[in-house]
């Protein structure tokens, strides 16, 4: 079997959404001829836990760990709050804290790319033994953090091996990449540093055509879009019972900055107008919720209505989606969030259950959605057409029960997209 390397920093238990893609991957490899090896940190900081997704790799895996160092730990001696909400992702729309912005300013500025680039050097060094001791020809580096990509760029530069570097998120345009108080001298580095590595590897993975026309403007390597998709649980994860209430649920981090205030206002609105809808209305957020979301809920009223329901397990969070009414998706307002799609995107269809996706223009979310006939796409400004909608299928849910008819879902199975990833890359 062909060997490969997979070089990441989110691993069991590691939570969220970072830690889906690979390990599935590695999961149906083996039946495609490649074996996959893991090389992971052995104390890393991990914003959140799941315990449960260590059942999910199999006891054939063999994971290499090593140490690493992680300033997160050094800066929670001044702010523990601020750190964990920095850490997490959760950067407030609001005017920020003095202590916000000086941790921002050291996150953005003194640890580039990101706060792991302490374990670049330690882990060329043994990375370096270990090909030739385990006869490893292909590495792959998934970010971010795009410091796992550092790693590939110094093996890649000191060995023969080839190096695939696998982008689940962009790295420059990321939207919260101005949020980070740059000097003119840190932006640089950061475009020479996504630059050099988009440059020197031998393919590139990335999970939308949005990231792939963006990189065809800096890279002429081969571009792969390969999308995150869902893990078939028919068999695994029993169906919970529909529930009774007229259901929203958002799984996953719902940020300030992506906080649906037109949503809010067309749902108050049809309280307001609907006693039925107000009595059967409950609205679930399951994840990390920002302060300014939680803020807009109490203005309009909704407070009495919504479930914080906080972090939960993988198995728990399937469970939730399958017994909701509807399923909410909500990105950033901004043309740097078009190409993002979210890993829980893929898990809703797998639900089969309708979804509200609210977004920015030109979000490839819903050109997917209409494709796979799975819900309706509203842009963010959209409350007429986002009340009408809801309407519609409040009225279906009283009459009839509410459901979905999808289609064409099948290609964005973790088995199907391991099949496809494989053959792109041509692993012999």
């Amino acid at each position: 079997m062909h060997k490969v390397l997979i070089i990441t920093y989110y691993w069991p238990p590691a939570g969220g959404p970072g830690v889906q893609r690979w390990l599935n991957f590695v999961k149906y490899l083996p039946d495609l001829g490649v074996q996959p090896l893991v090389y992971v940190p052995s104390n890393p900081t991990y914003a959140i836990r799941d315990h449960s997704l260590l059942d999910e790799v199999d006891d054939d895996v063999i994971v290499y760990k090593t140490k690493i160092f992680e300033p997160y730990k050094l800066a929670s001696i001044f702010s523990r709050r601020q750190t964990s909400r920095i850490s997490s992702g959760i950067i407030t729309t609001k005017t920020p804290s003095n202590m916000e912005k000086l941790l921002l300013w050291i996150r953005g500025n003194l640890f580039i790319p990101d706060a792991r680039k302490f374990w670049v050097k330690p882990s060329v060094r043994y990375i370096s033994k270990l090909l030739k001791e385990e006869n490893i020809r292909t590495i792959v580096t998934t970010g971010p953090p795009h410091s796992m990509h550092l790693i590939g760029f110094y093996l890649r530069k000191n060995t023969d091996v080839r190096w695939i570097a696998d982008f689940r998120d962009p790295w420059t345009s990321i939207s919260y990449h101005n949020k980070l108080r740059l000097t003119k001298r840190s932006r640089k580095k950061h475009l020479r540093l996504e630059k050099e590595v988009l440059r020197n590897c031998d393919d590139i993975i990335v999970t939308s055509e949005t990231t792939k026309k963006e990189f065809e403007k800096i890279s002429s390597r081969p571009i792969h879009v390969v999308t995150n998709g869902f893990e078939n649980t028919e068999d695994s994860i029993d169906s919970p019972a529909l529930s009774k209430k007229f259901t929203i649920s958002h799984i996953g981090s719902m940020l300030s900055e992506r906080n649906p205030v037109n949503l809010w206002k067309a749902i108050a609105e049809l309280q307001e107008e609907n006693e039925d809808f107000r009595n059967a209305l409950d609205i679930q957020l399951i994840g990390v919720v920002g302060e300014e979301v939680v803020e807009s809920l109490t203005d309009f009223g909704l407070k009495e209505n919504v479930s914080i329901l906080g972090y939960v397990s993988h198995k728990r969070a399937i469970e939730y989606q399958k017994s909701s009414q509807l399923l909410l998706l909500v990105e950033i307002d901004s043309i740097e969030t078009s190409g993002i799609i979210p890993g829980k995107f893929f898990e809703y269809l797998a639900a089969k259950r309708p979804i509200l996706a609210i977004g920015p223009d030109k979000w490839e979310v819903g050109e997917m959605i209409q494709q796979t006939r799975a819900g309706g796409f509203f842009k963010h400004q959209q409350k007429q057409e986002i009340k009408q909608q809801l309407n519609a299928w409040f009225n279906a849910y009283l009459a009839h029960g509410l459901h979905v008819d999808s289609a064409n879902i099948e290609k964005y199975s973790r088995k199907s997209l391991t099949l496809k990833l494989a053959q792109e890359l041509q692993w012999e």
